[in-house]
């Protein structure tokens, strides 16, 4: 029986639209593939996100990756806020399932910077039963520790729990630990594949 569902955040209860936020500075193509392979397309990326690096470290990296467009990367990452925009079903669909008697976590990667400038787009946390955001405990998927973290944190029970990413080796990680997954595309297929598990989604 399943009793915890366990979601990523980019891409599943908000999207993480940084290709349409880049865009929106009216950059050239070049530039715009120039931005993407410096900060968001490099390794770097999951290193903000486990927050073991300062945010002036990880800016000069993706300065250092690219200098000849040191004033693009300044320009789009002062405030990343616009980076994530959260889906309207975000909300209703944790108080739906809450009401039926599951439990909602999180866990997904993300940077300090951004949760405090994304804050508006994550308003859906504070209804969420917990859960960890990579930065805080220094860990990041897929490593193996921050699903121990989680399963010891909330006293999970992995066979009763189901992981929603859209990152299939996120979803491999916690396989390991015996937990269900599904390869998030949309809410809909979401609802589908929790029903082939016996939830009442």
């Amino acid at each position: 029986m399943i009793t915890t569902l366990i979601f990523d955040i980019g891409n599943v209860l908000a999207d993480f639209i940084w290709e349409e936020y880049y865009r929106s500075f009216g950059f050239t193509e070049e530039i715009l593939d120039r931005l993407a392979k410096a900060t968001v397309k490099d390794p770097m990326w999951n290193e903000y996100d486990r927050g073991v690096m300062t945010d002036e470290e990880v800016l000069q990296g993706f300065i250092d990756n690219d200098p000849g467009i040191e004033r693009e990367i300044r320009l789009t990452l002062k405030d990343v806020g616009a980076m994530v925009r959260r889906n309207d079903y975000a909300i209703p669909w944790i108080k739906e399932l809450q009401g039926k008697g599951y439990r909602c976590l999180y866990l997904s990667n993300f940077s300090e910077k951004a949760r405090k400038e994304c804050a508006a787009s994550m308003d859906f946390l504070p209804y969420m039963d917990g859960g960890i955001l990579s930065y805080q405990d220094k860990v990041i998927k897929p490593m193996p520790e921050i699903y121990q973290l989680l399963i010891d944190r909330y006293q999970l029970v992995p066979e009763e729990c189901v992981f929603m990413d859209d990152t299939l080796r996120n979803l491999e990680g916690a396989e390991k630990f015996g937990i269900h997954t599904i390869h998030f595309k949309n809410q809909a297929q979401a609802i589908e594949e929790l029903r082939k598990l016996g939830v009442d989604a």
